[in-house]
């Protein structure tokens, strides 16, 4: 057994691994090759439940050598890990539990796209037994050792996919995050770890921990190993019900929410506070930054273990508890089991005060793109966990249980270190969709190159909106009917005027100044079927008209603009400027906050 680095592995990334197959400086059976001498040199570290061996790595890595123009595949010879509780056909999947085990005859879809994509598994990894942990301590498979040593722990439930990343076996892994699984052992292990928009990644094929909740993540050390894995794996799954299509955003100066330092809770670790305040500090050169409350986070976090969703559990489990209980980790029984406490009555009860709690963060939305909070509020070692198993896992999820029941988006980025050597990490979290935001702040965070926005492919048309298509107003349901996807939230160049043309609604129209005067005018930037925009267009108020808008970004597209009738006050209608309020939402928001919906 190898002993534990101080901190992540230097290894190659995936970006380093691509560039080299492609120039042939190495091949799949070299990489297949050094991952089977690098497993067999660390022995049985707890890491991996089943690898594929070697004679499996070098004959995977054979075949994508044999087939003509394979090198083309976006992950050509990539080695990666998956998470026990996701299937691959052949390979027993046991949620690290031997009793539970079952060998399935299908593979998941989210690890079925990445070896269709040319990328090689070496197996499967370990895990807080039925992913019901944060700590990396419960599994009979063992402890991975964390990378920064000192009997801290991995983190969980996803403990042996981040060591395995973290210690440079593979560059990237399939975990999931249902209440912090992929972001806690990433943030204990110096990597990142991507909690996506719920149902981005399909789910079929997983063994749940709470199905309403559930997320399958992905970890790496870099963002643009990150997006290369979102790139391949974000699909719509008709056998999913919670699918959802991605939402292709960006932000050229995203707006920045964070909560009063003072309200921030690192439980008596000063040393950990020091390290995030001085990280967070950076964030004014990502992006414009204000205060956003903290407590509706922590409130609904607390609903997901103190709360009726713990039920869940017992419904997938119950049935395997009732016979083979003795089979099962004594905290992790205890936790499904507890489940039974709550009736119908605590599951509507505990929903209407979830929706309250939605709504209030909802309106945050409208004010900021991302709200940083640290990933976790302080580090345990076993020791300590094994002492206080539940005490020590609350307190690692007190940012990180909010993120699913809030319907976020989530990346936990490396953040330097504690003065005495431990990992910090912040947690950037976004609303539904959001995900190219939040890796794009975690990409400015750590000097990486932020993805440029991509030209409309042919046949579609890229168009910006200023008032009522924006998302949640009122006739955005024109744009997504039509196929619409969202793909920036953006502004104008600073000559523009936002009018308010009244009426039965009264209907906002961006008027470009020909002196040069105005103001950066909020809008979103929709990606439409070209088939589909002249009944859009027909459908438009007779004050609007469709023009060029130059955006903040260099860019210029078609968008919503003022009929010429309206902008030379010849339309017959009372028109207000509003251009102070910067835009149509924040508009509302002076004016009649109960409109001001945020943007999704």
């Amino acid at each position: 057994m190898v002993d534990a680095p101080p901190g992540p592995s230097a290894g190659p990334s995936l970006s380093t691994l691509l560039t080299a197959l492609r120039e042939g400086t190495t091949t799949p059976r070299r990489i297949a090759a050094e991952v089977a001498d690098d497993l067999a040199r660390r022995g049985d570290d707890g890491v991996w439940i089943t690898t594929v061996g070697r004679d499996g790595l070098l004959a995977r890595a054979a075949h994508l050598e044999s087939v003509p123009d394979l090198d083309r595949l976006p992950l050509f010879g990539v080695p990666f890990a998956v998470k026990d509780t996701l299937d691959v056909a052949g390979l027993p999947t046991t949620a690290a539990c031997p009793a539970y085990a079952y060998v399935p005859g299908t593979t998941a879809p989210a690890v079925a796209q990445l070896l269709e994509a040319g990328a090689v598994l070496v197996g499967k990894t370990n895990l807080d037994q039925f992913a019901t942990g944060l700590n990396g301590t419960r599994s009979p498979y063992g402890v991975p050792a964390n990378v920064f040593g000192r009997g801290l722990i991995p983190g969980g439930s996803s403990s042996g996919s981040a060591v395995a990343v973290a210690t440079g076996v593979v560059p990237v892994a399939l975990a999931t995050d249902t209440a912090g699984s992929g972001r806690v052992p990433a943030a204990l292990n110096g990597i990142l770890g991507l909690k996506p928009t719920r149902g981005l990644i399909s789910t079929v094929g997983l063994v749940p921990a709470c199905r309403s909740l559930d997320c399958v993540s992905l970890m790496a050390r870099s963002v643009a190993d990150l997006r290369s894995l979102l790139d391949v794996v974000a699909a719509v799954d008709p056998a999913d019900p919670w699918s959802r299509r991605r939402q292709r955003r960006s932000v050229p100066a995203p707006r920045i929410g964070l909560p009063p330092a003072g309200d921030l809770e690192f439980l008596g670790d000063e040393p950990m506070r020091r390290a995030h305040l001085a990280a967070r500090a950076a964030l004014p050169s990502v992006g414009p930054v204000s205060e956003v409350p903290l407590a509706p986070f922590l409130r609904a976090g607390e609903l997901l273990y103190q709360g009726p969703w713990v039920a869940e559990r017992l419904l997938q489990f119950a049935d395997f508890l009732a016979t083979d209980r003795d089979a099962v980790h004594p905290v992790v029984a205890g936790i499904i089991e507890g489940g039974a406490a709550y009736s119908a009555v605590d599951v509507f009860r505990a929903q209407y005060r979830l929706a309250e709690l939605r709504a209030e963060v909802d309106r945050l939305w409208a004010e900021v793109d991302v709200v940083v909070l640290p990933t976790i509020p302080t580090t345990f070692t076993v020791a300590e966990v094994l002492a206080d198993p539940i005490g020590t896992n609350t307190a690692l999820g007190t940012y990180t249980h909010c993120g699913n029941l809030l319907d976020l988006c989530a990346v936990a980025v490396p953040a330097g270190l504690t003065e005495d050597g431990r990992p910090c990490s912040l947690m950037v979290l976004g609303p539904a969709g959001a995900d190219d935001v939040v890796l794009d702040v975690a990409a400015r965070l750590l000097g990486e190159a932020v993805t440029p926005a991509a030209a409309a492919p042919p046949g579609s048309t890229d168009i910006a909106v200023v008032g009522h298509h924006l998302a949640g107003q009122p006739r955005n349901g024109e744009l997504t009917d039509r196929g619409g996807e969202l793909l920036a939230r953006t502004t104008t160049t600073a000559d523009h005027r936002l009018l308010r043309a009244d009426g039965d609604p009264p209907v906002p129209a961006l008027v470009r100044t020909a002196d040069g005067s105005g103001a950066a005018i909020e809008v979103e930037v929709w990606r439409l079927p070209v088939a589909e925009l002249p009944g859009f267009l027909a459908g438009l108020p007779d004050v609007l008209a469709l023009g060029r808008v130059p955006l903040a970004d260099g860019r210029t597209v078609p968008g919503l603009v003022a009929d010429g009738a309206l902008a030379t006050g010849a339309a017959g209608r009372t028109v207000t400027d509003i251009t102070a309020a910067g835009g149509w939402r924040a508009h509302l928001a002076r004016s009649r906050p109960e409109l001001a919906l945020p943007a999704r």
